[in-house]
């Protein structure tokens, strides 16, 4: 699943998972961000989370995704987004520090095979006191991408390198998906 399995997806349309807006649970969850935080949304898709946030006021948002098509959609969409905080690029190859990352449908994209080493690579993008807020399916699928998973197998993966890790029943989550979503939190 490199960029090229992805750019095909956005070509032909097969983008389920996207919403065409914000999800609800993080619109909540950005409540808790400061406004001049530094924000990474990583495997952002048409990235309708930065667009809320940057439009919203935070304009330390940085956004990255291997395929250039959600990428060119969203520039479009947002013009007067800086074009140095668009990337397009490996998640797991990216350098920097952030005070927040936001988790909206790249870790159910991800090969469970990687999920260890992308929560590690969480905790090292982020600052001292950083987070990982977010939102994950707690449902399994058939086959994948989207690859389910479970919040207690959560508690386990994220505890293994965060501090501090809460994860709760969404209740803010669209009706498709009422139930079958948790949000997380975990401190660095």
């Amino acid at each position: 699943m490199d960029a090229s399995y992805w750019s095909q997806r956005y070509q032909n349309q097969r983008t389920g998972w996207d919403l065409g807006e914000v999800s609800p649970p993080l619109v909540e969850i950005f409540k808790e961000i400061e406004k001049d935080s530094e924000i990474l949304i990583p495997g952002c898709g048409n990235a309708y989370e930065a667009e809320y946030l940057f439009n919203s006021g935070y304009k330390n948002v940085y956004i990255i995704d291997v395929a250039k098509e959600p990428l060119e959609a969203f520039k479009k969409r947002n013009l007067s987004f800086p074009d140095h905080q668009i990337i397009q690029g490996d998640f797991f190859e990216h350098m920097g520090t952030y005070d927040f990352i936001v988790e909206q449908t790249f870790f159910c994209a991800i090969e469970p095979s990687l999920r260890t080493k992308y929560v590690k690579k969480m905790h090292q993008l982020l600052k001292q006191e950083g987070k990982l807020l977010g939102v994950l399916f707690n449902r399994e699928f058939d086959g994948g991408p989207p690859y389910g998973g479970r919040k207690e197998d959560y508690k386990t993966l994220f505890s293994a390198v965060f501090r501090k890790v809460k994860i709760q029943d969404s209740l803010k989550s669209i009706q498709p998906r009422l139930g079958a979503e948790v949000t997380i939190r975990c401190f660095k």
